[in-house]
């Protein structure tokens, strides 16, 4: 239920997406994408995503889910450009297994976007 892929260009790893498959609700989340910076406008984050878009349909999943905290908008237009819809956002995100103290929960959030793209209605 889960899958890793890596894009490869003459020999060097240049980007990664993962998958996980969510069983209890029928859908796949999108994990890690990550295109090496010199790589990056060249398709190739388009090309690992439609791959998970591939693998949820061929595998009868009815939606692939992401979370984000990518400020930059190329990222959400990725997501949007492959058919994704943004389902909300929250600005009280923490970092898996981070704790933070009272000051640096009052300076330090980072918002968290969800985003669904529906393959098939259950």
């Amino acid at each position: 239920g889960s899958c890793f892929w890596v894009a490869v260009l003459d020999g060097n790893v240049v980007g990664i997406v993962a998958a996980r498959a969510h069983e209890a609700d029928n859908t796949v989340e999108l994990l890690r994408m990550s295109v090496d910076s010199r790589f990056r406008g060249k398709g190739i984050a388009k090309a690992l995503g439609r791959k998970v878009l591939e693998f949820a349909l061929v595998h009868n999943y009815s939606a692939v889910v992401l979370g984000t905290t990518a400020v930059k908008v190329a990222a959400h237009k990725l997501y949007e450009s492959l058919g994704f819809r943004h389902m909300g956002s929250s600005d009280h995100y923490v970092l898996p297994g981070m704790t933070l103290s009272l000051a640096e929960r009052l300076f330090f959030q980072v918002r968290s976007h969800r985003y669904r793209l529906q393959l098939r209605e259950e």
